[in-house]
């Protein structure tokens, strides 16, 4: 058991190092060619990209197995993935909720900043009261989010899973 944890806390590092290294490259590319309303719609798919993988975490973590083996008896495409996903359950809720979900909220901080660095220049507002606005309102709609998704997952754990199984599925067999 020891080894298995050692084992997934190396790969968890370098899933994030390599994650965050091209989510922060793709999105700083991005934004250094685009328009203000390009750089925010960014940060919100940034934002919702974040609650979405915490949604999938949750929902992993208070699935019911049994229900996915029936689905499995039953030849139900993704219920075979959606099992492989409730049985790694921890690995699965920490990849989704902290791996995932804290590198979205770090690149939408810095996002956040560049917009406040731009609000800030076109409205001669003083640039510490702008960050803290900014700021306070990307964390705002990041934990309510959350929270409004989380509650959502815990209700339709088993429909969430199947969907996330059903991707899994059509993933797989278009890599055959």
């Amino acid at each position: 058991m020891k080894k298995n944890i050692d084992t997934w806390i190396i790969k968890a590092f370098l899933l994030t190092f390599f994650i965050a290294l091209i989510m922060s490259g793709v999105s700083n590319t991005i934004s250094n060619y685009c328009n203000f309303y390009i750089l925010i719609l960014i940060t919100i798919v940034i934002i919702l990209i974040g609650i979405m993988f915490d949604i999938i975490g949750t929902s992993v973590l208070t699935a019911h197995e049994a229900n996915f083996h029936a689905m499995a008896a039953n030849k139900v495409k993704g219920s075979k993935e959606a099992i492989k996903l409730i049985k790694n359950n921890s690995n699965i809720a920490s990849f989704c909720n902290d791996v995932i979900g804290d590198i979205c909220g770090i690149i939408s901080g810095s996002m956040g900043a560049m917009i406040a660095i731009y609000l800030a220049n076109i409205s001669k507002i003083n640039p510490t009261i702008v960050a803290l606005i900014i700021s306070s309102v990307i964390s705002s709609i990041t934990v309510g989010g959350k929270a409004l998704g989380k509650q959502y997952a815990t209700k339709k754990s088993d429909k969430i899973v199947t969907i996330v199984g059903k991707v899994l599925n059509k993933l797989k067999l278009n890599n055959r």
